[in-house]
């Protein structure tokens, strides 16, 4: 289970946060918080993997504690989400050791697939003994997701590792629609089609028509 704390000061816009969340399997929030200090003193004593960071806080600079949160624990994944674009704040988060950093607003797809990266990196760095060359340069944005499959040649805006979850659905249902499969995938309609469209185009997957009692027909796709 990931547990996530998130740092922001705006609660509509944690909260929207916390409801990206359950979009991702094994994921839970240990804490949400509205300022730098109460952040601190929360991760005292709390089983935290992963904070989502804002820059902007009513006490201090989200970048300015950064130290201080691996000081409380040191092996803690953070990632910033912020509205702030200014080069020397997003500099200075990079060298003190983020995972990634969201320009707000974020989208469910952006936020999702952030999230569901560290959480793949963190699961296959604990089943190692050693770390190779291939889990590194996942962590360091050579490669976008971890998987232990050979990589596959996939065009851009088709991620292996999400293709692979888009077969597994289709391979349990007995047929899909693309507003199913983006439900089912954490993503939206758009992406799920995207992928349904590529797997058709790969002769792995086959459409059909369906006309409901109203409105207009809906393609529902089939594992071939």
């Amino acid at each position: 289970m990931l547990k996530v704390a998130i740092t922001e000061d705006d609660y509509r816009v944690a909260s929207i946060h916390e409801g990206f969340l359950k979009h991702i399997e094994d994921c839970e929030v240990a804490f949400k918080s509205l300022t730098a200090d109460d952040t601190l003193k929360k991760l005292q004593g709390t089983d935290v993997d992963l904070i989502l960071l804002d820059t902007y806080m009513p006490d201090r600079l989200g970048t300015d504690i950064i130290e201080e949160i691996k000081e409380i624990k040191s092996d803690i994944g953070i990632i910033m989400i912020s509205a702030g674009t200014d080069k020397e704040i997003v500099r200075d988060a990079l060298k003190k050791g983020i995972f990634d950093y969201i320009i707000k607003p974020v989208t469910l797809e952006r936020f999702v697939d952030t999230v569901k990266k560290f959480k793949q990196f963190y699961e296959e760095i604990d089943k190692k003994d050693e770390v190779d060359q291939k889990l590194l340069d996942t962590y360091f944005g050579r490669s976008s997701t971890v998987s232990n499959e050979p990589d596959q040649n996939t065009p851009k805006g088709i991620d292996p590792l999400t293709l692979k979850k888009v077969k597994e659905i289709l391979k349990e249902s007995k047929g899909v629609t693309a507003e199913e499969m983006g439900r089912q995938m954490g993503a939206s309609r758009t992406t799920a089609r995207r992928y349904l469209e590529y797997l058709i185009s790969e002769g792995e997957c086959q459409a059909e028509l369906e006309y409901g009692i109203v409105g207009r027909p809906e393609r529902r796709y089939y594992q071939r």
